[in-house]
């Protein structure tokens, strides 16, 4: 599931009849409105975004999708059923991640409002954004502030 982010991506863009006009951003910005990163997402394209368990010490990843501009929460890896994490039935599926623990695939929740308050964890939480080989961390520039993750930008 991962190489989607991958090659895979180049693939997608090119079935999907992708055009430059079509293009969003992934924009966040921290409680003061500084600017932490803005990331073109075209759309059909995704971003993950990762994180330390906070007790357990394992990532954890949320994955996203632009979908016709809609910010669409799409799956989540979580290697444990540690606090805070697992399946809620009937919010997608689980199914093995092949290494012991397990995604959650098909949840496909649009979110409201294209965006969403993040108040990123200190250093060994390091929240951080990943879109394709590039990744933000949100935790080296605004550890527990509060910052605001959206989708902006669509065109038609």
């Amino acid at each position: 599931m991962i190489g989607w982010f991958g090659g895979g991506l180049s693939a997608l863009l090119l079935l999907s009849g992708f055009n430059a006009a079509a293009a969003g951003d992934l924009v966040a910005t921290a409680e003061d409105g500084t600017e932490i990163a803005r990331l073109p997402v075209p759309e059909g394209a995704g971003w993950c975004v990762l994180w330390n368990h906070s007790v357990e010490g394992f990532p954890v990843t949320d994955c996203y999708e632009n979908r016709d501009g809609q910010m669409v929460l799409v799956r989540s890896r979580q290697p444990d059923f540690a606090a805070g994490l697992g399946h809620i039935p009937g919010r997608g599926r689980q199914v093995s991640d092949g290494a012991g623990g397990y995604w959650i695939i098909d949840i496909d929740e649009p979110v409201p409002g294209n965006a969403y308050v993040l108040r990123p964890g200190g250093e060994p939480v390091d929240h951080r954004l990943r879109v394709g080989d590039t990744v933000v961390s949100l935790s080296q520039a605004a550890a527990r502030e509060r910052v605001r993750i959206e989708l902006t930008g669509q065109e038609n």
